[in-house]
């Protein structure tokens, strides 16, 4: 059986410019990575990172705040993030990367892809080419933003009529950041054309739309990657 070689797409940014122009501190949601990327490597998949540029991705203050997570999660995230660092501080340059040599594209949210990756003409790139090669596509939380980059050649989103989930704006409300958003990713997808489809506030769910897999939000994160290795290994018998 050969090794499946999945790519994590990281954000490369470190803020969410709000409504008003103001600054709210963010990036990569650390469990959404550090879940999934635990996940695929068990299963003893090759796990390359990259971002926009190649810049060390910058996890979310609050994903890592004790008082938030709760200290075993939080300590959980540190020793993770700590001994996986030389990987994460250098992803690979988005830009750069060969889609044909994986088999799996996923992206973790964090506000940092309603930042960068939304309309970065690499993750298009990459994530039209991996949908036409009819690879794995799996995203969770803000990680769909990432789908919305996309056009096909006439112009059209080519996830239109797609059923798929992300961070609801129920959750966005009372995450206390839909005030002030220039947007919101699940009407933003509703508007654009996605079948979306929510479960409980955040509770687990994820959305099998054939090659395509979403997650709600962080709690989702885990049970995503056990749907991408399930993909995974279905199409390598």
């Amino acid at each position: 059986m050969m090794t499946n070689n999945i790519l994590i797409v990281l954000s490369a940014a470190d803020k969410w410019t709000r409504a008003d122009g103001s600054i709210y501190e963010s990036g990569v949601w650390a469990e959404e990575f550090v879940a999934i990327d635990e996940k695929l490597i068990e299963a003893g998949f090759q796990v390359d990172l990259a971002s926009p540029g190649g810049v060390a991705p910058t996890m979310d203050k609050k994903s890592l705040d004790p008082s938030f997570v709760g200290e075993e999660l939080a300590d959980r995230m540190r020793s993770y993030l700590a001994s996986n660092a030389e990987r994460i501080e250098k992803p690979l340059v988005l830009g750069d990367i060969d889609v044909s040599r994986y088999d799996a594209i996923v992206v973790p949210g964090g506000h940092g892809p309603v930042e960068d990756l939304y309309k970065d003409p690499d993750m298009a790139r990459v994530l039209v080419a991996a949908d036409r090669e009819n690879k794995v596509i799996a995203a969770v939380c803000h990680g769909p933003a990432a789908l919305l980059a996309t056009r096909d050649e006439n112009g059209k989103w080519p996830f239109a009529g797609r059923r798929m989930t992300s961070l609801t704006d129920e959750e966005e409300i009372e995450f206390g950041t839909a005030d002030n958003a220039p947007w919101l990713l699940a009407d933003t997808l509703r508007k654009s054309g996605a079948v979306f489809e929510q479960g409980p506030n955040w509770g687990v769910y994820v959305v099998t739309d054939g090659n395509l897999l979403t997650g709600q939000n962080p709690a989702s994160s885990a049970p995503l990657a056990d749907a991408v290795i399930a993909a995974l290994l279905e199409r390598s018998y």
